[in-house]
This record gives C-alpha cells, structure tokens and sequence, in this order.
C-alpha cells in the first residue's frame, strides 16, 4: 500500500497540516490509513487526544531510527495508505522514511528560504534514491498561498521549478483559519463549527489536495502493463 512522506528541513512550511489534511480526507472516506508522527512536537498526536479521530484512522506510535522501517513495513500491510510526518531536518530517521516511501510531498511556501529548503529536500530524495538504487517520486506542495493573489515571488519559484523539471502539485493549500482550527479544536474540517470563516472553501480546497495526492500515489504504482490511474489489483 502506498507510503506518503511529508518532508521539509525547514519548520514552518505547512507539513504537518498537510499530513493531517490528507489523512483525514481519506479516512473520512472509509479508507483505511495509519498516521507515523515522527515530528518531535507531534503535533497529530496531539491532535489526536481530541478522541474525534476517524474510524478509519491510526496515529502509530512515535517512531525512532531503530523502528522508523519496522513501523512503516506493519502500517502498510494493515492500511490502505500510510502517511509520515517527518520532523523538520535532515537525520537518518528521515532517510529511512523516504527510502521507504512511494510518494514524498514537499510542502513550500511561496519564499527564497522556502524554495532553498524545498531544494534541501529534493537533494535528499535523491541521495536515498542513489542509496538503494530505485526511484522514490516527490512533488513540491505550494502551501499557505493566496486565493486571490500569486505573488512574484511565487511566479519565479514557480518557474525554476518547471525549468529544473522539478514535479509540483497543480492543487495548492490556501491560507485558511480552519487549516489552524483543526488543532485547536481536535477535529476535521468538517467537524469545525459551521461559523468557521471561509470553511466550505477550505473543505473544497483540502479534498481537491487529497484527491491529487491519491491520483499521483496510484500513478507512482501503477503496475507494468497498467495504465496511470488505474489501480493495481489488490
């Protein structure tokens, strides 16, 4: 089953409520999915304690370098998906979560530090990948941007991205009060008070990320002779 890492050296980027986004869309729809939170502040676990967890939703316990693998091989056999969220630096516990992942997301705000460390990231992808001679995909996630606004800035990232062949997500996680209510109150987006401003445009937004995210993850392992987007059978 597929293996979603979420990974930035740089703290602040949007990694954790990305992760949780994605797995809570998922296991609001009845898939099964467990949650690895190897972020030192376990910020999911803690959000977690709220006990308005889904059904089909798992946090595993927190791992280390010792048990980072062993943990990632279980949740798969028992999950549809699982989702890591990596702590904010470059140590062995990351590498050995991006070997073993099918997809690794780079969340990025739309900055000059942001786009060095989204670089950072990339650059260990790759190491791993050297490492154990196979092909890990990544994309870089464009997180806290403006609906209404794409700044320079973004637009210059943006294109040395493209012109670095370097995968984004087209879907990008908006700036949206409800994405920080949901630690607040320990619950979903839906589960949010319906007064929550904007949250029906932040529930469109965060299903619009899963549903890429999951569309890419079956493209990265579509089997040989299936098309992309096709699932392998189970």
């Amino acid at each position: 089953m597929p293996v979603i890492s979420f990974v930035s050296p740089k703290g602040g980027a949007g990694k954790t409520t990305a992760a949780l986004l994605l797995s809570t869309e998922l296991a609001q729809k009845g898939i099964p999915v467990t949650v690895i939170d190897a972020d030192p502040e376990q910020w999911i676990r803690r959000w977690g304690e709220g006990g308005q967890i889904p059904a089909a939703m798992s946090i595993a316990d927190r791992p280390t370098e010792e048990t980072i693998i062993e943990q990632i091989d279980r949740a798969r056999t028992g999950s549809a998906f699982v989702v890591v969220d990596l702590e904010g630096s470059s140590n062995m516990l990351v590498a050995y979560a991006i070997s073993r992942s099918d997809l690794v997301v780079i969340p990025t705000q739309a900055s000059t530090m942001d786009g060095k460390s989204a670089a950072r990231a990339i650059k260990l992808v790759k190491q791993q990948e050297r490492g154990f001679s196979k092909t890990i995909p990544f994309a870089v996630l464009f997180t806290r941007t403006s609906a209404a606004i794409k700044s320079r800035m973004q637009a210059n990232l943006v294109e040395q991205l493209s012109k670095a062949d370097v995968p984004t997500f087209h879907t990008q996680l908006l700036e949206r009060n409800a994405y920080k209510a949901i630690f607040e109150f320990g619950t979903t987006l839906e589960g949010l008070p319906s007064r929550t401003y904007k949250l029906d445009e932040a529930i469109h937004n965060a299903r619009a990320f899963a549903g890429e995210v999951i569309s890419v993850a079956k493209q990265c392992n579509t089997a040989p002779g299936e098309q992309p987007g096709e699932e392998a059978a189970a």
